[in-house]
């Protein structure tokens, strides 16, 4: 088993999501039980689904600096710099620590994708038209090139893209990239935005459901897709109200390309990686965010792993109810809803369920609850069998 880690202080974070703009809107719909899904106004190809889409992204613009940079990815993820502060929070490390201390490490599964498909679409005499030739926007480490040059770090600048743990993962690289002193503050950025790839993707795959997804439902029929954008700011020290990454876990089981294992061995190893990583035991975790996707073998493997690892005293529950399956952005975006639960006290039960799965233990929460919340899980599992699971603790010991 790996050996316990340092705590990493968060002292910044910040969302971007179908649910709006900043903390304070993603408390506010958790709260209030308002799902951003809504009936797919996105493709101009007919496809029965829900999505989780971002308003204002096609009005929004870049700084005229980086007009070259333009695409709905890089528009997504300069709006959700924006947000609580955190922009300012990152200029003010920079200046402290200097740029080569700062590192950034960002996740994403498509990058600007939606770039490249609108290129082809609008092919010039067999060539991409003028505001798309930019070379940069159609490479896999579009997101970081841009994120570099708006934030100006000059530490390590790496993509991660292990798809729906992508951003989960940059969690665990953040921590290593400190703890071996290659730099004194790590940015984390997830960013995905919605693309026809992925949409009629996935749905080739019959994974999409034609409703809003209902994660544990016991007549679930698939996962809803999302965009979002997600960033937190982890160094060593912090003020004491601030939240810690206090352990993880990764894996890969290699099982399936697009199936887990059927008995969840890579989850279990993520999470007991997680858990001796935090010096924890199962029964002192409050809370775990779960990938929870409303996939039919996704949530059955899920809940039997839960339901054998943890006890009734630990609450469960997936939030892609409200947000859709955000892919790339999910590990940062689901991370930032169990602090966000953790700072407001409350568990927010899932959404859309109507007859929960039989194979749910008395861990899940499907309504609502105020909880005093010190220890948090999140799961995210990829295509591949590609695991992470991220713990989070409050008023722990450095």
């Amino acid at each position: 088993m790996p050996s316990r880690i340092a705590p990493l202080a968060i002292n910044a974070y910040t969302a971007t999501s179908a649910l709006g703009h900043g903390r304070q809107a993603h408390v506010a719909a958790l709260r209030a039980r308002r799902s951003g899904l809504r009936t797919n106004d996105f493709t101009a190809e007919p496809l029965a689904c829900a999505i989780g889409r971002v308003d204002g992204l096609e009005e929004a613009a870049l700084p005229a600096a980086w007009a070259a940079h333009d695409s709905r990815n890089n528009r997504l993820a300069w709006l959700g710099l924006q947000g609580d502060g955190f922009l300012d929070a990152v200029r003010r490390r920079i200046e402290h620590c200097g740029a080569d201390r700062v590192a950034l490490v960002v996740g994403t599964s498509t990058s600007s994708i939606g770039a490249t498909e609108q290129a082809y679409r609008e092919l010039e005499d067999g060539r991409f038209p003028a505001h798309l030739r930019n070379a940069e926007l159609h490479m896999p480490h579009s997101l970081g090139t841009f994120l570099q040059g708006v934030l100006g770090t000059r530490g390590p600048c790496l993509t991660i893209a292990t798809a729906c743990s992508s951003s989960a993962k940059i969690f665990a690289k953040a921590e290593r990239l400190i703890r071996f002193g290659v730099a004194d503050a790590v940015v984390l950025a997830g960013v995905d935005t919605l693309c026809g790839s992925v949409l009629f993707g996935f749905n080739s795959l019959e994974l999409v459901a034609p409703e809003p997804c209902r994660p544990f439902d016991a007549q679930r029929r698939g996962l809803s897709l999302g965009e979002a954008a997600g960033y937190a700011l982890l160094e060593r020290d912090g003020e004491p109200q601030a939240p810690r990454l206090i352990g993880y876990g990764e894996s890969s089981d290699a099982h399936h390309m697009s199936t887990p294992h059927p008995e969840g061995l890579g989850a279990r190893l993520a999470l007991a990686d997680a858990l001796a990583r935090a010096g924890l035991s199962p029964h002192e975790v409050d809370y775990v965010n779960l990938h929870g996707t409303a996939t039919p073998k996704n949530d059955e493997v899920e809940a039997r792993v839960i339901g054998e690892v943890f006890g009734a005293g630990t609450r469960a529950s997936s939030t892609k109810g409200w947000t859709g399956h955000t892919l790339g952005a999910a590990g940062i975006l689901e991370a930032a809803l169990t602090l966000l639960a953790m700072e407001h006290g409350f568990v927010p039960g899932g959404l859309n369920v109507a007859t929960p799965d039989p194979a749910c233990s008395a861990s899940f929460a499907f309504d609502n609850e105020e909880r005093g919340i010190r220890v948090a899980l999140s799961n995210s599992f990829g295509f591949g069998g590609n695991n992470c699971t991220l713990a989070f603790g409050r008023d722990v010991s450095t």
